[in-house]
């Protein structure tokens, strides 16, 4: 079922980003003169690379960074697949293999990310990066990466500060060479308001957060857009990563009786919330709603899960298919299956192989063999390929604009009740929004 995206939600969208302005803007710089006056000046980086040299023989380099261990490879591992798949389906450009290298691991935090990032410019060779799994990752990556004029290109980034928020400005976090197909979180967070709002009909909502850039960000978005519909956000609260015990932050929730309350965390601490959720009275009849991060198989196997409400990136590809390599998105699901024996634990499987073929068409387009037989890969040059890519894709249609947002920011709302279940691409949504 596909639906496009009501009055309301454009209103929420609009109304949202007024919110965000206020909320953001207007912040004087500090003046000069209080600075403080013994700061050692900064340490000047190395140049970047402008361009890359692959030898006649040699392949072309390019870097995948996802979460593939701990609780959140769930999330990142169907990403790391889908992109092997599209090197494979591609081929050679202009006579050069394609080299994915070790896949690294951005662990879903922020030293991962910095750690894995570290090790890739250190290498000089790597043209491009597809990753991060996890926005708090990308952005301690980011700044090497940029840095050294490499290009990253993230299927499951959300968070609006890495692009773009409110829309048409830039995000603090954002730096040239960033690119995802994954959905902005302003998206996404308005259709969750939408939706719990219009469709379900509640007025009052709690917010859960763990202080991860990505569920801080997304909790904003919808506590932002549900308060723009007229609702009242009655607790807005956060756990830390690593907490086990969640009665206490479930009976200030509890206190403020919310009707619903949105938690966009990931597993483990989600499991732990969902796991206490019934010993804490006062909660029985509120309305749970978790997010992407959450819509992976470690928590939807739990018995606890069922009843939970998910949004995230939509699924519903239809009869879409990658036209820069002509595979469609039922064949490309069935060789999935097929070639790994399991259907994908979380849902951007398909964002990630349109953002792998991305960068590599970004990368033939620029790319020139010289007259020794090397290719040479010129760095600024495949930023703007990027930029300007335009194309259908698994997930839809995908053109880039200023900030790097490149994906159809299309969202899913899914009811889980069943926890035999595991995967998001087996259940039918109760709505899909188009912006």
């Amino acid at each position: 079922m596909r639906i496009r995206t009501s009055k309301r939600l454009v209103t929420a969208l609009a109304a949202m980003a007024l919110v965000v302005t206020a909320c953001g803007g207007g912040a004087e710089e500090p003046a000069a003169e209080d600075a403080p006056a013994e700061e050692a000046p900064a340490e000047e980086a190395p140049a970047a690379s402008t361009e890359v040299i692959v030898a006649p023989g040699e392949s072309i380099q390019i870097r995948s960074l996802e979460a593939i261990s701990g609780e959140t490879a769930s999330l990142g591992l169907p990403n790391q697949r889908a992109t092997q798949l599209a090197i494979e389906d591609y081929g050679d450009i202009q006579g050069f293999s394609v080299d994915l290298g070790t896949p690294l691991d951005d662990l879903c935090s922020a030293d991962g990310g910095q750690a894995s990032a570290q090790t890739i410019v250190a290498d000089t060779s790597v043209v491009g990066v597809i990753g991060t799994s996890c926005s708090g990752a990308a952005g301690a990556a980011l700044p090497l990466l940029s840095n050294a004029g490499m290009v990253l290109v993230s299927a499951s980034n959300t968070n609006p500060r890495l692009t773009q928020t409110p829309f048409g400005t830039a995000g603090e976090a954002y730096l040239p060479g960033y690119y995802r197909t994954a959905h902005n979180d302003l998206y996404q967070g308005a259709a969750v308001a939408d939706y719990v709002y219009n469709d379900l009909g509640l007025t009052k909502a709690g917010a859960i957060h763990d202080g991860d850039p990505y569920t801080d960000g997304l909790a904003t978005a919808f506590a932002d857009a549900f308060t723009a519909l007229g609702g009242e956000v009655v607790v807005y609260t956060s756990v830390n990563k690593g907490d086990t015990d969640m009665v206490p932050v479930l009976t200030e929730v509890a206190a403020a009786a919310p009707e619903v309350v949105f938690m966009p965390i990931f597993p483990p601490e989600v499991n732990f919330i969902a796991q206490q959720w019934s010993q804490v009275s006062g909660l029985e009849d509120v309305v749970r709603f978790a997010a992407d991060g959450a819509s992976v198989a470690s928590f939807m196997e739990i018995a606890e899960s069922e009843g939970f409400y998910f949004s995230g990136p939509s699924e519903q590809f239809g009869s879409n298919g990658n036209e820069i390599t002509g595979v469609s998105a039922t064949d490309l699901l069935a060789r999935y299956n097929e070639t790994f024996g399991e259907a994908p634990s979380a849902g951007f499987w398909g964002h990630a192989y349109d953002a792998t073929t991305m960068l590599l068409k970004a990368i033939d387009t620029v790319a020139v063999v010289q007259d020794d037989g090397s290719l040479l890969i010129d760095r600024a040059a495949l930023r703007e390929a990027l930029s300007a890519s335009s194309f259908s894709g698994i997930i839809g249609a995908i053109a880039c604009d200023e900030f790097g947002d490149c994906g159809a920011q299309e969202i899913q709302i899914l009811l889980h009740e069943d926890s035999s279940i595991t995967s998001t691409s087996q259940i039918t949504p109760l709505k899909v929004i188009k912006p």
